[in-house]
């Protein structure tokens, strides 16, 4: 039997944690500077305890790039978000992530690129997302990629 130690565990509840706290940030109508600072650090807390964890699975990684792709692209932290959404899809391809992973990881490379005003760019992996989203099997997470896939901001690039 695997006996973690409280480290290990402490590791994994802030990974889930920090991404919990991530997502109420993204979700505020209305956030102040301080809050986009604290979103920013939760999300890369929450990889860098995933990574200290004895459950961690290259899908954690993957998602947790993509979800500091997703906060540095809604803050228009523009060539930062797409330095994690190239990391989310590098690491999709090397562990040949599939569904639900690879639709995310279009989508990352689609908002960076729209957040940099990349229109052209921007649009070819929207459509790759979309696609991507189509093939996912199970209907509510094809549900919930379809929920953000919509989401903005687009920054202008999908019109």
């Amino acid at each position: 039997m695997n006996k973690c130690s409280d480290d290990e565990k402490m590791h994994q509840y802030m990974g889930i944690e920090m991404n919990i706290q991530t997502w109420n940030l993204l979700m505020k109508k209305k956030r102040s500077e301080q809050d986009d600072l604290r979103m920013i650090m939760f999300a890369k807390s929450s990889l860098y305890h995933w990574k200290k964890s004895t459950n961690f699975q290259p899908t954690n990684e993957q998602r947790g790039e993509w979800l500091i792709s997703r906060v540095l692209s809604i803050l228009e932290k523009r060539e930062t978000a797409l330095f994690h959404a190239k990391n989310t899809i590098a690491l999709t391809e090397k562990h040949e992530l599939k569904d639900f992973d690879l639709a995310y990881a279009y989508e990352s490379l689609a908002r960076s690129y729209a957040a940099i005003k990349n229109k052209d760019e921007s649009k070819i992996w929207y459509k790759k997302a979309k696609q991507a989203g189509e093939m996912i099997s199970d209907n509510k997470d094809k549900e919930i990629f379809n929920g953000d896939l919509k989401a903005g901001p687009w920054f202008d690039c999908l019109d």
